[in-house]
């Protein structure tokens, strides 16, 4: 999640961001551990200028709802491609679930913060990293090969790469955990090359996929395959499988590595080691455990990710309408024409509108009875993850620990499970390396539970009630105490600068997302992610409710495969030539 530049013909308000997030300010900070300033009662969130007519030419080739990276990405490529794009957001901040926000100086990430691979090139780089290129643009990032872990077997710094991870396993947990996780190394790595010879920017959603996947890279794979020998190759009909399967076939019992694999696996989609395709954990393995492997992160925060993504729209003559609240997506003999907005303004779309919004909120602008119900029954049935708190600080640096890193993972109980709710803390101090994220002698601050805070319990709640700050400040104190443990004795909260707490109601009122859900909850081997396309003609949707699914590189890896399905197999083709894969 990240945060953006904004264009179009309207005023330009990135820069100030100012308005939005006074609002969003006042409506969840908190002055002390007694008093919490609750969101406004409204229903909707309350963008200032969420009826301002939209301004400039009502029409484009294609009209992409959203501004996630997603919408983002799909957008970035439409331009690159030479298409008339022109991308609605309802806030007055580009970014969507990625954005980032600035209150006193301090630029926090209101989204992830832990990436790989923004520096690699060709087949095996980063989705996200291959839109960037295609676009001429790239994010300045610092390297960093390790984070502190907060376990029940002790506190230790987690380092990647193929050996050193192993040495930690060695010294701080036992020597049968690091016997078994080298033989998972040994076991998975070789199938990393399968894994990663299909780069998904060469994907798309027609019979043009035979070109330009199976028709260029087929060489590559048979020689991935041919590298493998028949058991590695046997090993690959795995990549579809859930990757729990890959570890019960290397008879991986140790009691650590098996719900490591579990942490890992939950922080990248979601779900468990029992739930998460074997290719999307083997990518990441890839990236994190080979030789000579980094983290990255972007030296002026996660919204410089957004800021690239939006200089190469705007590069490349595409539009983004901030402000512009879409109520409905317009259905004329049955197929998708444009979208009407809050302002009752209509924006036609002469070749497709592609919704960034989730399947849930999508459904909603769509007329019901434009819609089969087989698909509504399969969008409402699907499950959902749980939601998150959040807490935003912005405080003297003094107050921690001088070795302090940027990343932090708190796990209280290991057999709770990771995905219990308040189990499981991440904490991300970003100015641990980007020095320009807070005033100088500061630290900027964000801690959260990852999508495991059940909305259940926030559910009809009014945000201005006693009930509600209560609620807020109990469920907030897992968070205070994973960062106490972090930034060790010095720290008081009753001295930060800044701070804040967010609910699944902030989640669901300002991101827009449906009972503010981190994304589908969808198993593999249970059921798969949805395609990009749907019943309704002209109708395409990207993002974490479709293939391949949630995380950042999935996400940008969608927004490209529904830009690549609206144009010719030659202009996709292209492309791959000129980024070099």
């Amino acid at each position: 999640m990240a945060c953006a530049g904004s264009l179009c013909s309207t005023p330009r308000v990135y820069n100030s961001r100012s308005k939005f997030w006074r609002e969003k300010r006042r409506s969840f900070i908190v002055r002390s551990s007694s008093s919490v300033d609750t969101l406004p009662t409204s229903g909707q969130a309350s963008s200032p200028s969420a009826k301002k007519q939209f301004s400039g030419k009502p029409e484009a080739d294609v009209v992409v709802i959203g501004s996630g990276l997603g919408g983002l990405c799909c957008a970035g490529l439409l331009a690159r491609y030479g298409q008339d794009v022109v991308v609605l957001e309802s806030h007055d901040v580009p970014g969507g679930a990625a954005h980032s926000f600035d209150i006193k100086g301090y630029k926090f990430d209101s989204g992830p913060s832990l990436f790989s691979g923004f520096q690699s090139r060709g087949l095996q780089a980063n989705p996200l990293a291959q839109v960037l290129d295609a676009l001429g643009e790239s994010v300045e990032c610092a390297s960093y090969d390790s984070w502190m872990v907060y376990i029940p077997e002790g506190d230790f710094p987690s380092r990647i790469g193929p050996t050193d991870f192993i040495k930690d396993l060695e010294t701080y947990v036992n020597a049968d955990a690091a016997r078994e996780w080298k033989k998972l190394l040994e076991g998975i790595l070789p199938l990393s090359a399968a894994a990663m010879a299909l780069p998904p920017i060469s994907i798309r959603g027609d019979w043009g996929v035979v070109s330009t996947t199976a028709a260029r890279y087929a060489p590559s794979l048979l020689k991935s395959f041919l590298q493998m020998g028949p058991q590695g190759a046997l090993g690959a009909t795995k990549l579809l499988k859930p990757f729990c399967e890959v570890a019960d076939s290397l008879n991986i019992k140790n009691p650590f590595v098996r719900n490591w694999i579990d942490l890992l696996a939950f922080l990248l989609a979601g779900v468990k080691s029992d739930g998460i395709l074997s290719a999307e954990m083997i990518y990441m393995f890839a990236e994190w455990y080979k030789p000579g492997c980094k983290l990255e992160y972007p030296l002026h925060g996660t919204g410089a990710v957004i800021d690239a993504l939006v200089r190469g729209i705007e590069k490349f003559n595409g539009r983004i309408s901030l402000n512009s609240h879409v109520d409905s997506i317009v259905v004329e003999n049955g197929r998708a024409t444009g979208v009407k907005l809050r302002s009752g303004q209509f924006i036609r779309a002469k070749k497709a509108v592609v919704s960034n919004a989730s399947m849930w909120d999508t459904l909603d602008l769509l007329p019901p009875q434009a819609i089969p119900k087989t698909y509504q029954d399969r969008v409402k049935s699907t499950p959902q993850c749980d939601s998150f708190m959040h807490l935003h600080l912005g405080f003297d640096a003094e107050m921690a620990r001088e070795d302090l890193g940027i990343h932090h993972i708190v796990v209280k109980n290991w057999e709770q499970g990771v995905d219990a709710a308040q189990n499981v803390v991440l904490i991300s101090v970003p100015s641990a390396l980007g020095k320009d994220l807070a005033p100088p002698g500061k630290h900027v601050l964000h801690a959260y539970t990852p999508g495991t805070e059940p909305f259940e319990l926030w559910e009809g709640l009014d945000r201005k009630s006693a009930e509600y700050r209560k609620l807020k400040e109990e469920r907030s104190q897992v968070m205070w105490e994973a960062v106490e443990r972090a930034l060790g004795p010095k720290f008081d909260r009753e001295k930060c600068e800044v701070k804040m707490v967010g609910t699944p109601l902030t989640h669901k009122r300002f991101l827009r997302r449906n009972r503010g859900t981190y994304g589908p909850a969808i198993k593999a081997g249970k059921g798969t992610f949805p395609g990009h396309a749907t019943p309704i003609p002209q109708l395409f949707c990207c993002g974490d409710s479709t293939f391949p699914g949630i995380g950042v590189p999935a996400v940008a890896a969608s927004g490209a495969i529904v830009a690549n399905t609206l144009v010719s197999v030659s202009q996709h083709s292209e492309l791959l030539d000129a980024i070099g894969i």
